[in-house]
């Protein structure tokens, strides 16, 4: 048995959802514990392009189980359209291969409405939100007034709860933000409908679970964002709504701690982030444009550009700490071919100090500069390279500079976006 949690380690997007439909192969289920729709992750199979929210990657494979705990944040139109997207393409979705947990918290068109009229206020101190309702749906779900997924089959009570809900978030529309207000009937008849095509598929996830993990099978968490936009160890208030380390894949899916064996974390061979908060390694020249260029960086959900730099190994030494990272997966090592010198910050020099880790009080991080050590790049193509030993030398040099900095080896190594591109170092199943 083997139960792994796949977590990334940077600011998200580092490529989880390629590594799950990788490893997906030897697990027999795997679990989305936390985020919502405001994630993408972006498959390529035999050159066709799979692009999923909210369904965990897992589902590409025939015979797999997925399932969405507790923990995430459900738009039902979303789901639903993702649902169709799939089966169009000519792949099953159905109750047999995907689960939704019943204590889900369900995104309600006033959690959008509030997240794109309190952007618009904060003008240039926007945070960067995608705007899809993820935030004040967290803020429900704490505030104990939030709308779960078993109340979509309770049409009086859910009918009660959107009424109430309804009456304070109109009033906070109108009377703050100058919007206008939401109607409570084209919205329950929407919902309510949303139910009944989602009620077969509405189930315990937490008691699934257990009985698989009984019977010895694998099973696979999958993380969306990135650590350092965890709300509580993340570069806040530049952060996501929800937990992103590795702890809360028990708490969002259902599961004690000791039933998981170990968590990898996945980086890219440089650095990105979307939207607002700082970014010490951030390149604002051509290199970062060759890089954003090559590299696609381009958001899956939301298709904003995203910022990019160099690797950053503060950022990803604080990442195997607050995750307890047994080892990492590097991806789009094949995007820094035919840049002649790769450079690495070691260390930040902040205000004449070198803190040992990465400052996580916003205005100590934007104080910090990078300190760099630099490699010598390459220009051979490595996409075709399943071998350690036939990339470049100083493709290789460069792979070993990062696990000695990082503390931790390097399991996987992602040459190609394909999904048979890949150097395995060590087979995360191998042992196990």
């Amino acid at each position: 048995m083997a139960n792994l949690i796949i977590i990334g380690a940077q600011w998200g997007d580092e490529g989880k959802g390629k590594i799950v439909d990788l490893l997906a192969e030897q697990v027999n289920c795997v679990v989305r514990f936390q985020g919502g729709n405001n994630a993408g992750h972006t498959i390529v199979v035999d050159g066709r392009k799979f692009i999923l929210h909210l369904i965990p990657s897992g589902i590409l494979h025939p015979g797999k189980m997925c399932l969405i705990g507790n923990g995430v944040v459900v738009d039902p139109a979303v789901l639903v359209e993702e649902m169709d997207g799939l089966l169009r393409g000519g792949l099953p979705v159905s109750p047999q291969n995907l689960m939704i947990s019943r204590h889900a918290h369900l995104i309600m068109p006033y959690h959008q409405a509030l997240d794109l009229a309190r952007e618009s206020k904060k003008g240039k101190a926007k945070i960067g939100t995608t705007g899809r309702g993820i935030g004040p749906c967290y803020e429900d779900r704490a505030g104990r007034t939030g709308i779960r997924v078993h109340d979509l089959f309770d049409e009086s009570l859910f009918r009660q709860k959107l009424a109430q809900n309804l009456e304070e978030k109109n009033f906070m529309l109108q009377q703050f933000f100058g919007a206008e207000p939401l109607a409570l009937e084209p919205i329950a008849d929407q919902y309510l409908a949303l139910g009944q095509r989602l009620q077969p598929f509405a189930g315990n996830v937490s008691q699934y679970l257990d009985r698989i993990m009984g019977t010895g099978r694998h099973v696979l968490f999958e993380g969306a964002q990135g650590t350092h936009l965890d709300i509580d160890h993340g570069t806040y208030p530049f952060v996501t709504s929800s937990n992103t380390v590795a702890g809360h894949a028990c708490c969002g899916a259902g599961v004690g701690p000791t039933r998981i064996d170990a968590v990898l974390g996945v980086i890219k061979a440089y650095t990105t982030r979307v939207g607002g908060g700082p970014f010490t390694t951030e390149l604002q020249d051509s290199t970062g444009e060759y890089i954003q260029e090559r590299g696609g960086e381009f958001g899956a959900t939301t298709g904003r550009p995203r910022r990019c730099g160099w690797l950053d190994m503060m950022v990803v030494r604080s990442s195997v700490r607050l995750n307890g990272l047994a080892g990492l997966i590097m991806t789009k090592l094949d995007v820094l071919t035919g840049i002649p010198a790769l450079k690495v910050a070691v260390a930040y020099e902040c205000d004449g100090d070198r803190p040992e880790t990465m400052p996580n009080e916003l205005r100590s991080l934007e104080a910090c500069g990078p300190i760099y050590e630099e490699f010598p790049g390459w220009e051979e193509d490595i996409r075709g390279v399943r071998r350690f030993a036939d990339l470049p030398g100083n493709a290789q040099n460069y792979l070993r500079a990062v696990e000695e900095m990082a503390g931790v080896p390097l399991a996987i190594v992602s040459v190609g976006p394909g999904r048979d591109e890949n150097i395995i170092l060590q087979h995360p199943f191998a042992d196990r």
